[in-house]
């Protein structure tokens, strides 16, 4: 049977465009890798609870309605061309939670004195976010669908 045979599919029409959580993973990569070199300082611990308030939003509204979310659609994602296909946004959310409980137990660390604590659960959120914003692979979500299938 030939390929040309086979119509090509239409986008879908519903969900968010992928390259908008690759996006809000480089930023996030850049704060917590300040977080993470400026230690337990004053300046870091404001960057944690801004990074846990954009992981917030994102977990509990979505990514599009999240600070970087707005970035992309305002600047970013006008100047691209309409992205070929549309991804569920339950994984990406699902991600902002886990990397919102990464944030959350740094900076309880960090108050609490357990610095090396701290350093590594930046450490962990920053692993996470790299992958993303490198190479489009989202930790997060990989752990969502594992987990949609164990419950399945």
């Amino acid at each position: 049977m030939s390929t040309d045979s086979i119509a090509p599919t239409a986008p879908v029409r519903s969900g968010i465009d992928p390259r908008g959580p690759q996006f809000a993973a480089g930023i996030t990569s850049v704060v917590l890798a300040v977080a993470l070199l400026l230690g337990d300082s004053d300046v870091a611990l404001v960057l944690l609870g801004l990074q846990a308030a954009v992981f917030a939003i994102g977990a509990a509204a979505g990514l599009q309605h999240a600070p970087y979310g707005w970035l992309f659609r305002t600047l970013v994602r006008p100047r691209l061309q309409p992205p070929t296909e549309l991804e569920d946004p339950a994984p990406p959310r699902f991600a902002q939670t886990v990397g919102l409980g990464f944030v959350v137990v740094a900076l309880a660390a960090y108050l609490l004195g357990a610095t090396l604590v701290g350093q590594v659960a930046v450490g962990f959120a920053l692993v996470a976010a790299l992958l993303n914003a490198v190479f489009a692979f989202c930790l997060g979500c990989e752990v969502y669908l594992l987990l949609k299938r164990a419950t399945a």
